[in-house]
């Protein structure tokens, strides 16, 4: 069964940057699509980004374009999330998940959810 453990959130001012990691067992990690969501405070849990298998493939929701990057190496089981310039509205819980889709953006698509970590972004 596969097992993802989000990591690296924290309390950050507005512009500054934080390095999310989820490291995942069980599995081939290999073999799944990795994605980033985030929920705020009564809101709705949202996609954030995406990574296909090989990581050769990335989607991103508008709101965090060009702002961060989402990674992974295969070779450690892992998937990054880099967050920069950093707004608070990006205050929310990150989660990752894993999806046996090829790259997918669909909440429903993904399984394997964490217990998500903290990102807190003072203005």
């Amino acid at each position: 069964q596969v097992q993802t453990v989000e990591s690296g959130g924290g309390l950050v001012q507005a512009g500054g940057s934080l390095r999310l990691s989820c490291a995942v067992s069980g599995g081939t990690f290999s073999s799944y699509a990795m994605g980033w969501f985030r929920q705020a405070p009564g809101k709705e849990r949202e996609f954030v980004a995406a990574i296909s298998w090989s990581g050769g493939r990335t989607q991103y929701a508008d709101s965090v374009k060009g702002r961060f990057t989402i990674s992974r190496d295969n070779a450690k089981n892992t998937v990054y999330l880099q967050m920069n310039s950093l707004k608070p509205e990006d205050t929310a819980v990150y989660y990752c998940a894993a999806s046996d889709k090829y790259i997918t953006i669909a909440t429903t698509n993904f399984r394997s959810w964490g217990r998500g970590t903290q990102v807190t972004v003072s203005s």
